[in-house]
């Protein structure tokens, strides 16, 4: 059975270079990133992509994602159903 979760939010950096790709961290409503909530890793590409805008990145949008949990425990986005 599967269950669908309350909206959330990412801020996504689109690829200026390589199209349909790009870099996405979860933000609120604002595009506020809390940067405590991430690891490390995500921390350093956060910071990484505010670096690379109007060189390698569009400036970031704030984007809603619906998200499905699915009855083996993933979550996938309901878009890739």
């Amino acid at each position: 059975m599967n269950e669908t979760l309350p909206s959330r939010y990412e801020l996504y950096f689109r690829s200026l270079l390589l199209g349909g790709r790009g870099l996405s961290f979860p933000c609120d409503s604002r595009g506020r990133v809390d940067l405590d909530a991430l690891s490390e890793r995500a921390r350093n590409d956060y910071f990484y992509a505010r670096a690379m805008v109007g060189r390698q990145l569009a400036p970031p949008s704030v984007e809603s994602r619906t998200w499905v949990h699915t009855s083996c425990s993933a979550s996938v986005p309901a878009a890739a159903r």
